[in-house]
């Protein structure tokens, strides 16, 4: 528990009624949508960025715990307070400050929704390209601090292609602005720095953000298979045709049926895998383009293949993909995703070993996927509540990601590290790039006070 001083420290940085120290209050903010649970000591609601700047400086001083979150999806651990401290709750900080379209940009608060930024550009034919399947409850800020991706990234890349510029607080209390609406800054690139480091260099306070045009024509398509295979197979031969489709997602049968049963979307119940196909961009030409990814997916054994003709439709497709992860629940009540990302021609293979994995442990699996960029995503069905099934579900994801290390891949493609896979850092990367990695944390925040515990497999004597 904070000190009596401490918090009427905070009080008279926030008010009293921006402030949480009770425990009734607290439970609510001791996890996210991980496995993990961590009890903070206080949660504070800023409304203005000097309130950050004299809580950092109050947190160094006392050697306090910082731990930034949005609205708490995060599904590796990164906004738990595993080690207490304050977690700085940034849904007051919610406004988009900006939209400059001469300057194809927006300047937003970390606490706007995904979605919201999405919907206030549309007006005015714009876009922000990354689009996490949890858009409407993600904030640009956990999509700044995870790097987050999104079923469009295989054309558009990831949140840090669309980053200009950061204003941070350092951990002396310092504002900081990295980049800016110009395309290019000299110096070292500290913002794409910033950009993935989970909240553990700086406190995002604002972030200016590309925005592009919105496409002039969007053909979507639902090919569906009897293999898995033959869908992975169809991916590839997609991209090597010169094609880049703005989406290749894949969902395998116990997705298709979990989704189909629960929200009745007129999914075929004896698919083995389905692909969700998207072109976007000017219409001329994107005829052909259909066309041939039609005779692709057909050569590699799709029996069918529906294509949107309304944006009903459209949205009727899409609507099975954005609801795989909470359509699950209905089955079992906890599920743990191992978000490992591996070469597009390795994941027929991958996904073998994932099934004999769980299969070894006898835990139920789901997968679904950003199939362009080999960006797995086994959903692992179990009971937390059950110490025996949270230890075997933990095991199985360990040894997922140590097969997509094996084959070239990583161990996270837009989820992040946090808590959850920290131990795997150790077999991805060599102790000596640790040691650096460890070197710039310690540079930027030298007294460990900026979301401890997290990406690196360390203890509380590391100081980190």
């Amino acid at each position: 528990m904070l000190d009596k001083k401490i918090i009427k420290q905070l009080h008279k940085i926030f008010g009293k009624e921006d402030v949480l120290v009770h425990q009734k209050d607290l439970f609510f903010y001791q996890f996210d949508a991980s496995l993990d649970r961590g009890l903070p000591d206080a949660v504070v609601f800023p409304r203005k960025t000097e309130q950050i700047i004299d809580l950092v400086k109050l947190c160094r001083e006392h050697h306090i715990p910082l731990i930034p979150r949005g609205s708490g999806s995060n599904l590796s651990g990164g906004s738990i307070a595993s080690w207490g401290g304050i977690i700085i709750q940034f849904s007051h900080l919610n406004k988009i400050l900006e939209i400059d379209i001469e300057n194809g940009c927006a300047v937003v608060e970390p606490g706007v929704y995904n979605l919201d930024l999405q919907n206030g550009l549309a007006p005015y034919g714009f876009q922000f390209a990354p689009d996490p399947a949890s858009q409407r409850v993600s904030t640009i800020g956990g999509n700044v601090a995870e790097n987050a991706g999104g079923p469009h990234c295989i054309k558009y890349g990831v949140t840090v292609n669309h980053i200009l510029g950061l204003e941070i607080v350092d951990s002396n209390g310092e504002l900081l602005q990295l980049g800016g609406k110009a395309e290019m800054y000299p110096g070292y690139d500290l913002q794409s720095l910033l950009i993935g480091s989970e909240g553990t260099l700086g406190i995002v306070t604002k972030v200016i953000v590309k925005i592009i045009p919105s496409p002039e024509g969007i053909k979507t398509m639902l090919a569906i298979f009897s293999s898995m295979d033959q869908a992975a197979t169809a991916v590839s031969d997609i991209i090597a045709s010169g094609i880049i489709p703005s989406t290749l997602e894949m969902m395998d049968k116990p997705i298709i049926q979990t989704v189909e049963a629960t929200h009745h979307l007129g999914y075929p119940m004896d698919a083995e895998a389905v692909l969700l196909l998207e072109l976007d961009g000017p219409i001329a030409g994107m005829e052909s383009q259909a066309d041939e990814i039609i005779a692709i997916c057909t050569k590699n054994g799709a029996y069918k293949i529906e294509t949107a003709a309304t944006s009903e439709q459209r949205d009727s497709l899409w609507k099975g993909r954005r609801l795989s992860f909470g359509s699950l629940t209905m089955l079992q009540p906890s599920v743990m995703i191992a978000d490992g990302t591996v070469p597009r021609s390795k994941v027929p293979v991958v996904l073998k070993k994932v099934m004999e994995i769980c299969d070894n442990y006898g835990l139920k699996v789901g997968n679904v996927f950003h199939a362009g960029d080999g960006n797995l995503h086994p959903f692992i069905l179990f009971d937390d509540r059950n110490p025996t099934d949270k230890e075997k579900v933990t095991k199985a994801c360990e040894e997922i990601l140590d097969e997509c290390i094996k084959v070239g891949g990583t161990i996270s493609g837009e989820h992040g590290i946090g808590l959850e896979k920290k131990q795997s850092m150790k077999a991805l990367f060599t102790e000596a790039e640790l040691a650096s990695m460890k070197a710039i944390k310690t540079i930027f925040d030298p007294a460990g006070i900026f979301n401890p515990n997290k990406i690196f497999p360390v203890t509380e004597a590391d100081n980190i």
